[in-house]
């Protein structure tokens, strides 16, 4: 059996959270053997134990780290490790609270394009917010979920939706909204995937048929021998 070291596919990502909510901080690890997982605050283990209310969990690669209700005193860096016989690999984001709010703001907002069949096709967004805005993608109205043909990606305050190989079903309206305890915000843009049959094709040489050629030198010749009919007539009446 092959092993694999532990690879964050999902790292952490900072989060300010408002005093008195829920913070959660979350990662997808992959690695073979499945890897074992640890998490730190400011460099210290940490466990329920060691932080009351804390809910920790593992499954399928998805390690979950939940505080119900943050205080200032859960300000932080929080790290996880994770390691298997094949290495470790480590990530750290920040935990800020505040008691300070404001409601999601589109820094960046969606861009209507359009695209050739098979293209691979990108969706961004940056948007701030105190607490953490929970930010989804939709189109035409229904949520997408992220999978294999649609991935939902965060790096920061800039969350994308990727859409590994575009089609024209795919055509629509997307739009995202950005929601926290303070309000909530959207934006929307179009999405046109053209077909090959749509998509102008080069201009083409204009070519004449042999059968044209014919009957153009048909006219020709009758043309010719009317002429000279008319010709030699009026030659003998003068």
């Amino acid at each position: 059996m092959s092993t694999q070291a532990p690879t964050f596919t999902q790292p952490l990502q900072s989060v300010v959270a408002l005093e008195g909510s829920a913070a959660t901080f979350e990662a997808q690890v992959s690695g073979s053997p499945v890897p074992e997982v640890s998490w730190f605050r400011d460099g210290q283990v940490l466990s329920a134990a060691a932080l009351p209310g804390v809910q920790i969990s593992f499954s399928d690669g998805r390690a979950v780290l939940r505080i119900p209700a943050v205080t200032a005193a859960h300000s932080g860096r929080f790290s996880i490790r994770a390691t298997n016989g094949a290495g470790q690999a480590t990530s750290t984001a920040e935990l800020q609270v505040t008691a300070e709010t404001a409601p999601p703001n589109f820094l960046q907002r969606l861009q209507s394009s359009t695209v050739r069949q098979g293209s691979q096709v990108r969706l961004d967004v940056r948007v701030t917010g105190i607490p953490t805005p929970v930010v989804k993608f939709y189109r035409e109205g229904a949520e997408i979920q992220s999978s294999a043909d649609f991935q939902i990606l965060q790096n920061g305050d800039v969350y994308s939706l990727l859409i590994a190989e575009a089609f024209p079903e795919d055509s629509g309206t997307y739009s995202v909204t950005a929601t926290n305890s303070s309000g909530r915000a959207t934006s929307t843009a179009e999405l046109l995937v053209q077909s090959e049959e749509t998509v102008p094709s080069k201009k083409t040489k204009t070519t004449v048929s042999s059968s044209q050629m014919e009957t153009s030198q048909t006219t020709v010749t009758l043309l010719l021998g009317f002429f000279m009919f008319y010709y030699f007539y009026f030659l003998e009446k003068s």
